[in-house]
């Protein structure tokens, strides 16, 4: 039993451009038996830490704010931060929240599995920048899943799921082209990744990384095709995960 808890991932940190397929990745997993998920993709019983919804918090409270007559704290009329340094702030939250988790569960890295969800643009940072705000314990236990789809197809894709009735869903939110466009058209990925074809150094810390091509969008085909897709890429992963 003991063998079979530790065959999985501690830490994936889910990273990508938006509308990338990150949320639909994570609503198969969720769709999966627990025996499933384990021996196709390493991952045991989760939890999901999203900086979206984390996000949209703060937009809603700036609306309240505004409408009571008191200055916006983190966001402009248009929905734009005010500082810059609120994206790293997101990512410090996500760190927290996971923390957070292991002192209510001393033994959640031996039993289960933490999602860390998060997109990002070169306009605020990157992913480079991103990744240095984790601390060294959350990094050392994470390997990280990199969903790639060209700047086009994420903007197709945020055109399509995007509900304006249900802005604040995690599969249904999106944003207005020329906001998607200033912050995600460029990406930092490619220098952040170059030099190994599978390892990320942060802070002098080695994280193993995959890459989950999706420019066919096989996580909204769902079923086997992304199944097969994800067990492959996965396993490649933990390959490189066992390593450390």
């Amino acid at each position: 039993m003991k063998q079979q808890m530790n065959n999985h991932f501690p830490i994936i940190f889910l990273t990508g451009r938006p509308a990338a397929g990150k949320s639909e990745i994570i609503d198969y997993l969720k769709n999966c038996s627990t025996e499933e998920r384990l021996s196709r993709f390493h991952i045991a019983d989760f939890i999901e830490i999203d900086d979206f919804p984390m996000l949209w918090t703060w937009f809603e409270e700036d609306a309240l704010l505004e409408r009571m007559g008191k200055p916006r704290l983190h966001s402009d009329r248009e929905g734009y931060f005010k500082y810059p340094y609120l994206w790293n702030l997101l990512i410090e939250r996500i760190d927290m929240e996971y923390k957070k988790v292991l002192t209510d569960k001393k033994d959640f890295k031996e039993r289960n599995t933490a999602i860390l969800e998060f997109a990002r643009g070169s306009q605020h940072g990157g992913f480079k920048e991103a990744f240095s705000h984790f601390t060294k314990e959350v990094l050392e236990a994470g390997a990280a899943l990199y969903i790639d789809v060209s700047f086009e197809e994420s903007l197709r894709k945020n055109r399509r799921r995007f509900n304006p009735d249900k802005p604040h869903s995690i599969l249904e939110h999106g944003l207005p082209d020329k906001k998607l466009k200033g912050m995600y058209e460029k990406s930092d990925w490619e220098k952040f990744s170059a030099g190994n074809d599978s390892i990320l150094t942060v802070n002098d810390v080695k994280i193993p990384y995959a890459v989950f091509n999706n420019e066919d969008d096989v996580t909204t085909k769902g079923g086997d095709f992304l199944g097969d897709r994800l067990e492959n890429v996965l396993n490649k992963l933990w390959e490189l995960h066992k390593l450390k």
